[in-house]
């Protein structure tokens, strides 16, 4: 005997989001989200969000787990951009990125910095195709010494790192910041180096091969405390800004 059942409820239409309401909503787990950096992601092609007639940005549910995917692998993996955009492209997702982020004693995650492996090299016309940055800003960071390059047969060539160094500043310039700028940043870098250096300097010495790989494995760790709290020290001081 069969049942009459009444008819099923319609599905749910699924909510959009503003880009306003897209940083509320992550703010929490990213303090430094900002509509801007938002944008920037866009323009780098990793989010399509659609538009309305009026061309204001629309956000499906879809939309907001890839945005948190994105800022998980650059916060947690320290992947550059062209990197996270081959993981969405193979499907990865953001129960996966979750899941492969090992919890911390505090934050309940752990971040890691790789300083091993020599990495990837591009040609100067690449990174400006990928950046969008222009010659004469990435010879005003050579000159300040921001990044340095290696040259090869009378060519400079740029390894993932500069690369993004290079698109971060192309970012800060539409805010007027310039290379002259960036001196700040070089110099707390050259410092933070030295005091891990000082550290573990006898260790990275050794001859050991053992006793110096734990010293490398050591100094990422080290690296990524430092970034963290260089990070929460930053955001303490923008917030009093904004009271």
């Amino acid at each position: 005997m069969s049942i009459e059942t009444g008819p099923e409820a319609p599905p749910r239409k699924e909510k959009a989001l503003t880009i306003g309401a897209v940083c509320k909503q992550l703010e929490r787990e990213f303090p430094d989200i900002s509509i801007s950096k938002i944008r920037y992601l866009e323009d780098q092609k990793l989010l399509a969000p659609r538009r309305t007639p009026g061309g204001y940005r629309l956000y499906s549910q879809a939309d907001l787990a890839r945005l948190r995917t994105i800022l998980r692998l650059q916060r947690d993996e320290f992947l550059p951009l062209r990197v996270i955009r081959q993981e969405l492209a193979a499907g990865r997702a953001d129960a996966e990125v979750a899941k492969a982020s090992p919890p911390d004693q505090r934050s309940g995650r752990r971040t890691t910095v790789a300083l091993r492996g020599p990495g990837s090299l591009y040609r100067l016309d690449d990174v400006l195709e990928d950046t969008g940055a222009d010659r004469g800003l990435v010879k005003e960071l050579e000159d300040y010494g921001v990044i340095k390059g290696e040259r090869r047969d009378g060519e400079a060539l740029y390894d993932d790192t500069e690369r993004e160094i290079i698109r971060a500043v192309t970012e800060l310039k539409r805010f007027g910041v310039g290379g002259r700028n960036l001196r700040v940043f070089r110099t707390s870098a050259d410092r933070e180096a030295a005091l891990l250096e000082q550290i573990l300097a006898p260790a990275l010495r050794s001859r050991n091969p053992e006793r110096r790989k734990e010293a490398v494995e050591a100094l990422e760790n080290l690296a990524a405390i430092s970034s963290h709290l260089k990070h929460l020290l930053l955001i303490r001081d923008l917030r009093k800004l904004a009271r």
